[in-house]
């Protein structure tokens, strides 16, 4: 007999494109009717569309796409418009942020205002698909914890790029657009600050991290394992539990020594996820404004030893000559 256990989705479900629940008038328009695609059955829903955006989606879109424009043109206008140096530098290619020496004026466009105003349209852009979430969440009488949960992404991005800069009084403290610029602004941020693995809130955040990509895969291998008793239809076995519910709770407890329920674990990983962003950007928001060196705070507060005598003390380098205010 074959059984139904694997990785890989196997079974495509095809039918007649659903529309989705009826709405009322107010919710605007959908636009097409729906089609089917082979390739999303493989990874999920085979039915693609009808798709609505709305205003909200659509102005969210514009500004996206300003803001994606702005940051790639001057990429290229970086390496001379080689189409064939864009393509090999792009790893490398950044839009850095005004110098500090302008603190929080609006510089020209060359030293840093491109910067600003891609930073504005990609904030106004990120903003507007919150409302759209929110409200699509409204709308459809859905709770609206996928737009709290973005929410979270949303606060660690203003934290870096608008908030902590308005504080120390400087656009250039904000992160530059580009990959490997983007890395490096994050190495020298924590030697710059004595090293961010001191911070306990980015401890917090590592620990969310991990614990969320853990609770996710046990939760998926959970419902993968029993999919032959039909654990995927979880709907079904929370309102009749049937065999598929009895192993995985049994299962649960023989390993773990407790049993996530079908609904406590999305629980468990909506808190984790949430909370990694949430309290990383607390530890981004207190470096340089409260706390200027968290090795000598981590000493401090008993949080790590000093070094050893045999290498000279360590200074903070905000007391260094030459230390920009």
């Amino acid at each position: 007999m074959a059984e139904y256990q694997n990785i890989f989705t196997r079974v495509a479900i095809h039918g007649p494109a659903y529309p989705g629940v009826p709405l009322p008038r107010t919710a605007g328009w959908r636009a097409g009717k729906g089609w089917m695609s082979h390739l999303a059955s493989r990874i999920g829903d085979a039915q693609v569309g009808p798709i609505y955006l709305g205003w909200t989606g659509i102005a969210s879109i514009l500004f996206g796409f300003a803001a994606f424009e702005i940051i790639g043109l001057n990429m290229w206008a970086s390496v001379h418009w080689s189409i064939l140096q864009f393509i090999r530098q792009l790893p490398w290619l950044a839009l850095e942020p005004p110098p500090p020496s302008y603190g929080l004026h609006f510089p020209p466009l060359a030293q840093g205002g491109w910067w600003l105003i891609a930073g504005l349209c990609l904030t106004i852009s990120v903003i507007l698909w919150w409302v759209r979430t929110y409200r699509r969440a409204r709308e459809l009488q859905m709770g609206t914890h996928v737009a709290w949960a973005f929410a979270s992404a949303i606060w660690l991005f203003l934290v870096l790029g608008f908030i902590r800069p308005l504080l120390m009084g400087s656009w250039g403290e904000a992160v530059p657009f580009g990959i490997f610029p983007h890395l490096d602004w994050t190495a020298a941020f924590s030697l710059r600050y004595g090293n961010l693995f001191y911070n306990p809130f980015h401890a917090l955040s590592i620990a969310f991290l991990y614990g969320s990509t853990l609770i996710f895969a046990m939760h998926a291998g959970t419902i993968m394992s029993v999919t032959r008793f039909g654990g995927d239809r979880e709907v079904e076995q929370i309102i009749d539990r049937g065999t598929a519910s009895e192993r995985a709770a049994l299962f649960w407890r023989w390993t773990m020594g407790f049993n996530a329920t079908m609904e406590s674990i999305h629980r468990w990983a909506w808190w984790f996820a949430v909370l990694c962003p949430l309290v990383g950007g607390i530890g981004i928001l207190l470096t340089g404004t409260v706390v200027d060196n968290w090795y000598l705070w981590a000493v401090k507060h008993h949080v790590a030893p000093m070094y050893p005598h045999a290498f000279p003390p360590v200074a903070d380098p905000a007391t260094l000559p030459g230390a920009q205010p």
